[in-house]
């Protein structure tokens, strides 16, 4: 590597592919075991955190015992090419690590990936995924043992096999066997249905998989439901049933437009509503114990769903046109497919963001929540509110802001905070993803300016803290009442 090149990545600093190390520790075998679950990349020793070479100490076997220390403590064995470069007089060693085919790779048993620029471990089920998704295979295609085929409704899978033949996007013969179809799309395997025939075609999918549940709120406030529902059934019926209860909780006006028919203008685009419950049911994490959880609030509606973005996927990927497309669960991704639910396969989210776009809304906010993918879409000014009232739930929220200085995310957190309330309920309310970046810019400025405070102030980083309004807060909110 040419000195300029080097100078140029030491000023860069540290990334998702870069790590500086002064010393090669047990931390330098954690970014390694990363490098190799992520995207590759290179380790620098001899250098510090910010970028400043400090140099290390080269004798005769430093190369050979790095790279035996490496293979020895890394399983499947890491081979990493190392090198000696040198700058300012001092001496670096780059150990560059490519991505392995077949993951995850453990460091003395334990396996980290790369997120950012720092190291993170993997629980038991992304280490799982990872291997499933290296090898080519989901959970979805795993045989379900204790499932056996008379468990399977065969008149929905023959329905599947006449609309999807109807459809053109499969050419099942007239009269095929269903089990037999079923088996040469690998949903059926030995005597015994995958768990994506349970899910989709099963008589009654909840008896094995108790958390395969929509579950439906209309809350009137954070605290006070109005409606709830729990929908279960086959994961396609439960599309139309869960739009049918969000529907049911919006507004709808009428416009004539001259056409035979009046359009009819929602609260939200029924086409990005049923992307995001399609995206919700056909991606989430089955073998998480939550159920996807819906929640319409009055100027809001909230869509989570079990399991966050696939390893390798983030938000930002997401706003991209051309992003590769990772199906969780590949053989409901298929049927999907087959039945027109889904068009293609990393094309949904751009619907909807399209179809927001189109009716004048707010972007809606996608991202990471509490283990969980969790998309929010809010509503435009001129439709906020419930019915017959003198002023929205949004108005106030806008109005308080306007006047205190605040953002509406941060008026939003106080009037939550009205009962005490942990981080991760704030975080869901304002629809952020990042811990320390929520922290950092909607938390802080109200504990600093005194409109929240802390329930437990002696220990900030208790996993019992919660945070509850003050007087001072109390007055914000009540100045944008009027």
């Amino acid at each position: 590597m040419k000195t300029n090149r080097l100078t140029t990545i030491l000023k860069q600093g540290e990334s998702q592919t870069v790590e500086f190390k002064v010393s090669f520790q047990e931390e330098a075998l954690q970014t390694i075991g990363a490098f190799a679950n992520t995207h590759g990349g290179t380790l620098y020793i001899g250098v510090n955190d910010i970028g400043e070479p400090t140099g290390i100490t080269i004798g005769k076997s430093t190369l050979t015992e790095l790279a035996d220390r490496i293979s020895a403590c890394t399983e499947p064995r890491v081979i990493s090419e190392i090198q000696v470069q040198r700058i300012q007089d001092c001496a670096i060693i780059t150990v560059q690590v490519p991505e392995y085919p077949i993951k995850p790779v453990a460091v003395r048993g334990r396996c980290y990936r790369r997120v950012g620029s720092s190291n993170r471990q993997m629980p038991p089920a992304e280490v799982a995924q990872m291997h499933m998704a290296s090898t080519g295979t989901s959970w979805d295609a795993i045989p379900a043992h204790n499932s056996k085929l008379n468990d399977l409704d065969l008149t929905r899978v023959r329905r599947y096999m006449t609309l999807s033949r109807n459809i053109g996007r499969r050419t099942f013969p007239a009269g095929a066997d269903p089990i037999n179809t079923l088996r040469k799309l690998e949903l059926v395997r030995g005597k015994h249905p995958t768990w994506a025939a349970i899910l989709l075609f099963g008589k009654c999918p909840q008896a094995p998989i108790v958390q395969s549940t929509v579950h439906c709120g209309r809350f009137l406030t954070e605290i006070d439901i109005a409606d709830d529902r729990m929908i279960e059934g086959s994961i396609i019926d439960q599309i139309d049933e869960t739009l049918d209860f969000i529907k049911k909780h919006m507004n709808v006006r009428f416009v004539i437009t001259g056409k035979p028919k009046r359009d009819q203008i929602w609260d939200y685009p029924l086409q990005a509503l049923r992307e995001a419950v399609v995206n919700a049911i056909c991606h989430r994490d089955y073998t998480d114990n939550s159920d996807i959880q819906i929640k319409v609030f009055d100027d809001s509606l909230c869509i989570w769903s079990p399991g966050t973005l696939p390893l390798g996927v983030t938000v930002e990927d997401l706003y991209r046109r051309s992003h590769a497309s990772k199906p969780r669960n590949k053989l409901i991704a298929q049927v999907f497919y087959d039945l027109e639910i889904i068009e293609r396969y990393g094309s949904g989210i751009h619907r909807i963001l399209d179809a927001c776009a189109a009716a004048g809304m707010p972007e809606p906010t996608l991202g990471d929540s509490m283990g969980g993918f969790m998309i929010t879409f809010r509503k435009a000014a001129k439709t906020a509110g419930t019915k017959g009232s003198d002023q929205s739930d949004a108005e106030m929220t806008s109005e308080a802001g306007t006047k205190s200085g605040l953002s509406r995310d941060q008026v939003r957190i106080l009037r939550k905070c009205q009962n005490d309330s942990a981080i991760g309920e704030l975080m869901f309310l304002a629809g952020r993803a990042n811990r320390t970046k929520f922290r950092d810019q909607v938390l802080k400025p109200l504990l600093v300016a005194g409109l929240v405070d802390m329930t437990i102030p002696d220990k900030p980083n208790s996993r019992l803290q919660k945070y509850r309004l003050t007087m001072k807060g109390k007055a914000i909110l009540q100045s944008g009442k009027g």
